[in-house]
């Protein structure tokens, strides 16, 4: 996970599975006598094939394991007759079973993380309660986990077990439960950060980060240069990429400067539904250009057949169009694919700010004249590097040297002095970006939204406009935003409050851009509800 060099997933390989059928032999015939002794020190289970395997590894070693199935019989079927009339009701239910964890990390996050993820396939597949044979030996950790007995013990006088069941909402009560006693204060101070950046980073982009500086001439730092070209002008399927040390300001300031040199006294379009998108109106102004603003309320999403009006009108007097992707500030997630139509049909430039959307969605820039993003974000690095994206040659010449692609361009991406620990972080950053396919929180996304609206919690965007990772929260006026984000980070949250447009309109704001362990998110919506109450009662409500 994020903050440990433990992983929790699905197991998937045949590695993992040989690891699995030897903790299964180490746990239920040598610690448990259930099963017989043999001289392959492995076990297989019999319903291995229609088990999903929740792991715990670290560097690859498997220290914790449980399995889930859903395929009657289970095999407390065969040892309890009738078993649905000890249960309450339920619409889909699933066994756990092989509960295993290594000796030397029992009593640790291993348990919590094991959990988070089973909780997580249950909220994926339906299963609103779970049944689980308990070891008698580990009754206290089982009522601990928040298992309720029922029945008569089953099995032999040497490997007896409890019957035990527990409802969906249980769980996720219980995970929260678990999260607040394993976060220590150490962790409290440094937060769950929901922060839209910087975001919190996998060990290994620090380590990545850590290393020795390199002269950003040399072969090494030229080569990972390249490479880091080549990989994001791919995934975003886009002809050239530059690489700035600077924020995403500056690069979309360099989008202006090339608006206003290639395209001169042209008017265009600037889009605005949020703050991004009125930064980028300050910044089309700030770069000399000639412009209409198109601007509508913050949280709504654009009417494209409005947009599509404004285009057409005055025989083709606005000659651009300049937008954001995903607006930050509210959470919407504006159309690119019907940008991209909308400026090829009337055979105009396109420009976009794709600051928070790279690595926190799919993102197709072919098409596109220009576009920007930036390393940290959804990208899960440190900032501090901007990219500008094109599809054709660019002229510079005229503007500053500092702002000037075709420089870059001629200077294998390096023009002038690059950081080479900023580039080697990012290329880790990468390598775990792409395993996700640039994609980032997405279901964990959705459910919190989910779990808030249940809450009766107002979130700014509707489903139909939002991304998926930000969720900007309208607060009660009883309840000052401040004051609230105050108490959340007081109780180890993070997130953005402290901007001056979210104070002006109550707002708080939830960024998934970084790397969580589960049970970080499962536990929020109590955590925020509390908070709110809080707040409520201080100010007489």
């Amino acid at each position: 996970m994020a903050r440990t060099d433990l992983i929790f997933k699905i197991a998937t390989d045949e590695e993992e599975f040989e690891q699995i059928h030897r903790l299964n032999y180490q746990t239920f015939v040598k610690e448990i006598p259930q099963h017989e002794v043999n001289s392959q020190e492995r076990l297989v289970d019999p319903f291995h094939w229609e088990n999903t395997y929740c792991i715990g590894l670290r560097q690859g070693k498997l220290i914790g394991m449980l399995a889930c199935r859903d395929k009657r019989p289970f095999s407390i079927d065969r040892k309890l007759a009738d078993l649905d009339a000890y249960l309450p009701p339920y619409s889909s239910i699933c066994e756990i079973r092989l509960l295993a964890v290594e000796k030397e990390v029992r009593g640790t996050r291993v348990l919590l993380g094991l959990m988070s993820l089973l909780f997580e396939h249950c909220q994926k597949k339906g299963y609103d309660l779970a049944v689980i044979s308990g070891t008698v030996r580990q009754l206290k950790l089982y009522n601990h986990l928040g298992f309720k007995p029922f029945g008569p013990l089953v099995g032999t006088a040497a490997a007896a077990y409890q019957p035990m069941y527990m409802t969906r909402e249980q769980m996720s009560q219980k995970l929260i439960e678990l999260f607040k006693a394993f976060q220590s204060k150490d962790d409290r101070r440094g937060g769950v950060n929901f922060l839209p950046g910087p975001v919190r980073l996998r060990r290994e982009v620090q380590e990545a980060w850590q290393r020795p500086p390199r002269s950003h001439r040399s072969e090494e730092f030229l080569a990972v240069m390249a490479r880091l070209k080549k990989q994001l002008a791919q995934w975003l399927k886009v002809h050239y990429v530059q690489i700035l040390l600077g924020s995403g300001t500056l690069a979309n300031d360099v989008v202006g400067a090339y608006l206003r040199t290639a395209l001169g006294r042209k008017k265009g379009l600037v889009l605005s539904n949020g703050e991004f998108g009125n930064r980028l109106l300050d910044q089309a102004r700030r770069a000399g250009l000639h412009f209409e603003e198109y601007s509508i309320p913050w949280g709504k999403g654009f009417d494209y057949e409005d947009i599509e009006k404004q285009l057409s009108k005055g025989e083709g007097s606005l000659q651009w169009l300049w937008a954001v992707h995903l607006e930050t500030s509210t959470g919407v997630l504006n159309d690119l694919p019907r940008l991209k139509d909308l400026c090829h049909r009337h055979h105009i430039p396109l420009a976009v700010d794709c600051v928070s959307s790279i690595g926190a969605v799919p993102v197709d820039l072919s098409g596109v004249y220009l576009a920007t993003g930036v390393s940290g974000k959804a990208l899960c690095s440190y900032p501090g590097l901007s990219f500008v994206f094109y599809n054709q040659a660019l002229e510079g010449g005229r503007l500053p040297r500092y702002m000037d692609l075709e420089l870059y361009q001629q200077s294998e991406g390096v023009p002038f002095t690059q950081s080479s620990n900023l580039i080697y972080a990012l290329e880790q950053a990468l390598h775990y970006a792409a395993e996700r396919e640039l994609c980032i929180n997405q279901g964990q996304g959705e459910w919190l939204r989910a779990k808030l609206q249940e809450l009766r919690l107002q979130v700014l965007a509707s489903p139909e406009d939002a991304a998926p990772n930000i969720l900007t929260l309208v607060l009660p006026r009883e309840v000052p935003s401040l004051e609230c984000g105050e108490l959340l980070e007081e109780e180890g949250y993070v997130l953005s409050y402290r901007s001056a447009y979210l104070l002006q309109r109550n707002w708080v704001q939830i960024c998934l851009m970084g790397e969580y362990e589960p049970e970080e998110i499962y536990a929020f919506p109590e955590v925020l509800a509390e908070c709110m109450k809080k707040c409520g009662l201080r100010n007489g409500k």
